[in-house]
């Protein structure tokens, strides 16, 4: 499933305990998918899928790091809640490293496991608002001509009116009715403006066009 549904994916090879799970969850009011590998949710489910992955630490042919990673490899950006059925520092030291949300034993209290989930949703929600930012900042950004582009790489390197003029070769008059047509284009009124923007968007004028 794709769009604005969050779900929480429950990645358990413990048939009984994703039912369980999954049913103790959708009784909060979440809504959940049951997989029962790493290879069924990899498979299945599709990098914009928004919610969260809960995930058993200690699977068969791949575990929940190699799931962890190859997650990260594929460019999902669901975050993790990992479950373990007994503490082990190094892989919780790890897990948390490639970046979960939390690592917690089975038996945890509920409260715990639920707090967890509605973090990573949290976090979830943030990083889809930011993704919608990024790719509104990629439109304005696609949208200046070359010359512009080239403009806006002098700009950004500090260089003044009339040393862009001598470097591309044109009249300095003709370098403000491009810097007025990209900060309009772009929607900002001031070069460090230009430059916040171009910082988020991830836009580097050497690669782009």
């Amino acid at each position: 499933m794709t769009g604005s549904t969050q779900i929480v994916h429950v990645v358990d090879d413990d048939a009984s305990f994703a039912r369980a799970l999954a049913r103790q969850l959708r009784a909060h009011g979440f809504e959940v998918q049951t997989f029962a590998s790493a290879t069924d949710f990899l498979a299945q489910v599709p990098r914009d899928t928004r919610g969260c992955v809960v995930l058993d630490l200690a699977m068969p042919v791949l575990d929940g790091l190699a799931l962890q990673e190859a997650m990260a490899r594929a460019g999902h950006c669901l975050p993790i809640v990992f479950l373990t059925g007994h503490g082990d520092i190094p892989s919780t030291v790890r897990a948390m490293r490639g970046g979960a949300e939390d690592v917690i034993t089975k038996l945890a209290p509920e409260e715990a496991l639920l707090a967890a989930i509605r973090r990573a949703l949290a976090r979830d929600e943030h990083q889809a608002e930011l993704r919608v930012r990024v790719r509104a900042l990629h439109e304005r950004f696609a949208g200046l001509t070359p010359r512009e582009v080239q403009v806006l790489h002098l700009v950004l390197q500090g260089r003044l009116n009339k040393q862009i003029a001598w470097e591309l070769g044109i009249h300095e008059r003709t370098v403000k009715l491009h810097r007025t047509s990209l900060t309009t284009k772009v929607g900002v009124s001031s070069v460090a403006e230009l430059a916040q923007l171009a910082h988020e968007a991830g836009w580097h004028p050497d690669e782009a066009g």
